[in-house]
């Protein structure tokens, strides 16, 4: 098998803002492990919230390469738990390689990937469509230019409230809320409140991550549900989330790629839990991965590659929220 790492700088179409950060491009890894004339594509993005760069992520798979190249008929969950222990300090690269190889070895099979984990796509959540922190004037003018049917909307200013307001006066969709850890307890409370009037479905992380008794205060008050996602990066916060939030915000390469998502998950529903998977600022090749998934999710956040100038990839297709596969074996993927 070889290993085949290429980097990307991803330009959006709009400066994207959330409340402790702005970008206009986003580096990107394409992880493609080839054998035996397939091609298996993976992806991991840098993210400075949790201190990853293209360039570590790069170093640390390099460090590892006769490893990867060595393995030979594993299954996917073999393969995990084989570069588990040597990437387990980073997650975002173990998340760009296991999504290749379970690209690989779905492609090697002959078979989509959900339907190689025997899923029924007939019932696919839709997915939603993320309005950055702006102006009132340019996140209105976002909404208009394309119409959907639900929005994820970036919260976390002291316009919080009159935002959503001015927003619903242009559309009926259903609003999602993210303040990616910027409310406080009164705050979240209060704004819930006012935000179920609005038509808001769920918050979404509203406090700072490790406040674990403010979010079961928030769990006890408010009158929307809560949805983790700072709160979940990998497998063992599931559990802890349980009497803290409503829901977990799976994101791939926090916790690590498609086969501990997909554990996640598993536990999640017999918690009791809603399921979503969110999505950063992808190409098509990580939104392809998520894709897999929708069966078996009550939300969805996979808008990522919607918000690049100009993607990298071919794969699934979306529009108005619906998903359409690729025709292509595996995720569906094709680098342009």
């Amino acid at each position: 098998m070889e290993l085949i790492l290429k980097e990307f700088n991803l330009k959006l179409k709009h400066t994207f803002t959330i409340s402790r950060e702005s970008i206009d491009f986003q580096p990107s890894l394409i992880v493609e492990l080839r054998n035996n004339g397939f091609s298996g594509f993976g992806e991991a993005t840098s993210n400075p919230y949790y201190k990853t760069t293209v360039s570590v992520m790069i170093q640390d798979l390099e460090k590892i390469r006769n490893l990867i190249e060595s393995v030979k008929n594993e299954t996917p969950d073999s393969f995990y738990d084989k570069m588990y222990p040597h990437l387990k300090h980073d997650m975002f690269a173990l998340c760009a390689l296991d999504m290749a190889y379970n690209d690989l070895y779905a492609r090697q099979k002959g078979k989509k990937l959900y339907d190689l984990w025997k899923y029924d796509i007939g019932k696919n959540p839709l997915t939603d469509y993320t309005i950055g922190i702006a102006s009132i004037e340019k996140m209105v003018a976002k909404m208009q230019e394309l119409p959907w049917p639900i929005y994820k909307i970036k919260l976390g200013t002291s316009e919080d409230i009159a935002i959503v307001t001015e927003l619903r006066k242009h559309t009926n969709a259903i609003f999602r809320i993210d303040a990616n850890c910027g409310w406080t307890v009164d705050e979240t409370i209060k704004n819930a409140i006012e935000l179920k009037k609005l038509g808001v479905e769920f918050l979404e992380q509203p406090l700072k991550a490790d406040n674990w008794e403010e979010h079961k205060e928030v769990f006890k008050h408010s009158v929307l549900p809560i949805i983790a996602d700072e709160s979940c990066i990998i497998e063992e916060d599931v559990a802890k989330c349980t009497g803290h939030f409503h829901g977990i915000n799976i994101k791939l390469v926090k916790c690590g790629g498609l086969t501990p998502a997909r554990r996640m998950i598993i536990e999640a529903k017999q918690l009791g839990l809603k399921t979503m998977v969110g999505c950063m600022t992808e190409s098509t090749v990580g939104i392809s991965a998520i894709a897999q998934l929708l069966p078996q999710l009550d939300y969805v956040d996979m808008d990522g590659a919607l918000l690049l100038a100009k993607d990298i990839a071919t794969g699934v297709t979306i529009d108005f929220g619906k998903i359409s596969y690729s025709d292509l074996d595996g995720t569906g993927v094709t680098l342009i």
